[in-house]
This record gives C-alpha cells, sequence and structure tokens, in this order.
C-alpha cells in the first residue's frame, strides 16, 4: 500500500509517551504507532456508523423533522439546524 508523509501537531506529552512505548519496544516507531491509531480510529468510526445503521433500521429508519424537533425541544437544544444540501 502506497503511503504518504505529512506533518502533524501533537500534544508534548502524546508524543513523548509514543517515544517511551517505541523505545521500549511497544511501538516499531512514532510513525507505525499513528499508523496504527489512525486506522484503529477509522475502524472505530466505521464500526459506529454501522452500528448506528443497523439501530436506525430496527426501530423504524432515520428520524422525522418532527421527531428531531420534540428531540430538541426535550434536550433544551436551541441551536438552529442548518438543512441538509440537496
Amino acid at each position: 500500500m502506497a503511503t504518504r508523509k505529512l506533518t502533524i501537531t501533537l500534544e508534548a506529552d502524546q508524543l513523548e509517551r509514543i517515544r517511551t512505548l517505541v523505545e521500549s519496544g511497544e511501538a516499531p516507531s512514532v510513525s507505525g504507532f499513528v499508523q496504527h491509531a489512525v486506522g484503529v480510529a477509522l475502524d472505530d468510526v466505521a464500526g459506529w456508523g454501522a452500528m448506528l445503521a443497523n439501530a436506525l433500521e430496527a426501530t423504524g429508519g432515520e428520524i422525522s423533522a418532527e421527531e428531531r424537533r420534540w428531540a430538541d425541544e426535550a434536550l433544551g437544544n436551541t441551536r438552529r439546524r442548518r438543512s441538509p444540501a440537496a
């Protein structure tokens, strides 16, 4: 699989913890650790998306605008929502 180099910003404490893992042999390299962490995060997002889709299917699908207004009111959400782009 092709890789590309990029620059990221981490908190100093996070970088130090990663370097400690590399020095102890628990991670192959800083880059390897970050690649693994990104892969885990992407799998997590996909898993939550699939779980949400299954839950929505099992309970009747997407919520209606009326249900969303009720939930916003019940939760005290006063932020105005933008209409989704067509």
